[in-house]
C-alpha cells in the first residue's frame, strides 16, 4: 500500500476546494483509496502531465477534476501537489 502525504499548502487548496465542490467529497476518498492500493486501476486515469508540468502525473477523481501528484517510487510515497480542474490547477 503506498503512503499519501501532501505538499505544502495541499491541504488549504483542498479545504477551498470542497467548499465550492461538496459534492465530490465521497468520490474523492474513494480515488485516494484507489491509489493507495492499486495505483494502476483503470478509473484513476493515472498519465504523466506535459510541458511545465512534466515532471508530475495526473489523477482523475471525475472527468472535470483532477489530483496533481508526485510519485516517489522507492519509498513508495505519493504526494499530492494540487486539486482542481483541468483549467485550474496549478
Amino acid at each position: 500500500m503506498h503512503e499519501i502525504r501532501f505538499a505544502e499548502g495541499y491541504e488549504k487548496r483542498a479545504i477551498k476546494f470542497f467548499k465550492k465542490h461538496r459534492d465530490l467529497w465521497d468520490k474523492y476518498k474513494k480515488t485516494i483509496e484507489l491509489l493507495q492500493a492499486n495505483l494502476t486501476h483503470p478509473s484513476l486515469r493515472v498519465h504523466k502531465l506535459q510541458g511545465k508540468m512534466h515532471p508530475y502525473s495526473s489523477v482523475s477523481i471525475n472527468m472535470q477534476y483532477r489530483i496533481i501528484i508526485d510519485f516517489i517510487v522507492v519509498d513508495e510515497v505519493i504526494v499530492l501537489i494540487d486539486i482542481g480542474s483541468h483549467d485550474e490547477v496549478y
